[in-house]
This record gives C-alpha cells, sequence and structure tokens, in this order.
C-alpha cells in the first residue's frame, strides 16, 4: 500500500489544486470528497472513485475496514497519509481522517430520467456554495426527481457544495445548463413552469396544482429571475411576505414551495 508522509508530495499539492481551483477540477474531470459519510454516498450514487486517502492516527479502525471492504470492488487506490498531510487537505474542523478523488460524472441534461409526473427544482445563476448545497438538501429531503442548476456561477463540484449539501449532491440527480437549454427541455417533456417571482401579477404560491408534472424555479434573492422565465412560466407565483423585508433566503424559499407541492400529492394519493 502506498503511503505518503510529506505534504510536499506531488500527489498531495495535485489535490491540494484540486480543492481549490475550479480549472483544475474541470480540466482534469476530478473533484475531492472529505468525510465517510460523503465517501458512501458517492459510491451509492454510482460516482467513479480513482483514490482514498486516509489518516491512520483520526480514523476508526471499524471505519477503515468498511473502506478496505470496498477497495476490491471498485478498484481505487488505497493511500495512507500522514497527519501532516491530511491537516494540509481538510478544511472541516471535526476531521474524520478520509478524502476521496473522484471523477466527474456528466451533468448534461441528456443523462436525467424522469419518472411519471416528476417534480423538479431549477435554481437559476445560483453563485454561493452554501445555498446551493442548502438547495440540495432539501431537494433530498423531499425526493425530488431532480435539480437543475441554470447559468450556473461556480462548479457544482466545488468543495463547500459537497461540504454545505452534507454529501446531498451524490443523492439528488443533478443537471446544469444555460436558461434555454433547459426551458426547451421542460418543453419537451410537457413539464409545468412555475417561476417563483415578486411580480404584481403573481399568484399565491399555494394556488397551482402541483400534482402533475411540475418544475418550481427560483431565482437569486437580489435579482431575481430573468425574463425568459418569467415569459415562460405557465404561473408566477409569491410566497406572502408580512415584515419589513420583501424575500427570504433563497433554499428557505425553494423548501416552502416544494413542501407544498409535496403536501398537495400527498393528499390526492
Amino acid at each position: 500500500m502506498k503511503e505518503i508522509s510529506s505534504p510536499n508530495n506531488d500527489l498531495v499539492k495535485d489535490i491540494a489544486l484540486l480543492l481549490e481551483k475550479s480549472r483544475v477540477r474541470k480540466k482534469k474531470g476530478l473533484f475531492v470528497i472529505e468525510g465517510l459519510r460523503e465517501i458512501l454516498l458517492a459510491i451509492q450514487g454510482s460516482y467513479d472513485l480513482e483514490k482514498i486517502l486516509y489518516c491512520e492516527e483520526i480514523i476508526s479502525s471499524d471505519e477503515l475496514d468498511q473502506i478496505i471492504g470496498l477497495r476490491e470492488e471498485l478498484n481505487f487506490e488505497l493511500i495512507k497519509i500522514s497527519l501532516r498531510v491530511y491537516q494540509k487537505l481538510a478544511h472541516r474542523k471535526k476531521t474524520e481522517g478520509i478524502l476521496a478523488v473522484s471523477k466527474f460524472k456528466s451533468l448534461d441534461l441528456k443523462y436525467i430520467h424522469l419518472n411519471d409526473k416528476p417534480l423538479i427544482l431549477v435554481a437559476e445563476a445560483s453563485e454561493k456554495p452554501g445555498n446551493i448545497g442548502a438547495l440540495l438538501r432539501t431537494a433530498d429531503a423531499a425526493n425530488l426527481d431532480c435539480v437543475i442548476i441554470a447559468n450556473p456561477k461556480t462548479d457544482v463540484y466545488n468543495p463547500n457544495i459537497i461540504r454545505s449539501s452534507v454529501g446531498c449532491l451524490f443523492t439528488n440527480q443533478v443537471a446544469t445548463g444555460s436558461t434555454d437549454e433547459i426551458i426547451e427541455f421542460l418543453n419537451r417533456k410537457g413539464i409545468n413552469i412555475y417561476a417563483a417571482a415578486l411580480n404584481e401579477n403573481s399568484i399565491l404560491y399555494t394556488n397551482p396544482d402541483y400534482r402533475e408534472s411540475s418544475a418550481i424555479i427560483v431565482g437569486t434573492e437580489d435579482k431575481g429571475l430573468s425574463e425568459k422565465w418569467l415569459n415562460e412560466s405557465l404561473e408566477k407565483i409569491i410566497i406572502p411576505m408580512e415584515g419589513k423585508i420583501d424575500s427570504l433566503n433563497v433554499s428557505v424559499s425553494a423548501a416552502i414551495l416544494i413542501f407544498e407541492a409535496k403536501r398537495q400529492r400527498a393528499q390526492s394519493l
């Protein structure tokens, strides 16, 4: 088994660049996963792991045995690293002693498989990794059919997205595309578009019938949705605000809208 003790090792430097640079991740088609739960979720999500690195001084023997048991089936390289190396690469305050390097999955819309009458979340121009992570957690909690990021401002394999999603990046079907591409996809699939918007002609978010194929579209807190989404939507929907501010965090808004749709669908069973 390979062992690395120096933080100046070339592989350690390469992994550090994957953590720091989106362009490096995209060029190599690789990204880094930190934490046992996240790694196991990635495996369940059929991600192809190239390497798993562990620090014997931190990881428990039971957790290490679990990973070793998967090595033959999944054919990843297992590398023992020193505490100094792990501390260079890990970002969490509460460490688990394990990291993985995984290949990208394609995020093309053509790979999305939808069931009958799907419920989809679309987030346009999302930039903050924390918001994207929270949206993915909400999507996982609601067991949505798909999450689509329109015109993304950060790459989905950003380590902060993986961290803030608590691995829910791997439990959801995720795709990216331009607004035009996604609207064409939704229209071709016969999916009703409901755009969250603070417009005068927006209707109360509880009014639409989400029991049919539905996509809930949310934008950024400062700019909202582009005109294209507003023009292409079946309905523009609004969450009434009774305080002094006129908007909620995008992940909070999405959760309210998604679980209203889930409530309607549960009542129709």
